[in-house]
């Protein structure tokens, strides 16, 4: 009995924090737009966090011209 018990609480908060019984946006269309504008903007910025601790946001080096490299 105590094991339904947690497994129900378990999964009340789960369904609960997916957004399943309460909707995560607005249901104005007005507020709801601008809500999904604010969440597409923050991940947006993650590419940018990726590039730059990869540091693929610095300048090439590299020669602006293919050179073969091997003996012609």
């Amino acid at each position: 009995m105590q094991k339904l018990i947690l497994s129900l609480i378990l999964a009340l908060t789960l369904l609960s924090a997916s957004g399943c019984i309460l909707p995560i946006y607005s249901g104005d269309p007005m507020r709801r737009n601008q809500e999904l504008i604010y969440t597409s903007e923050g991940q947006r910025m993650i590419n940018d966090e990726w590039e730059r601790f990869w540091m693929l946001d610095q300048p090439s080096h590299l020669t602006p011209y293919r050179t073969h490299g091997g003996i012609i």
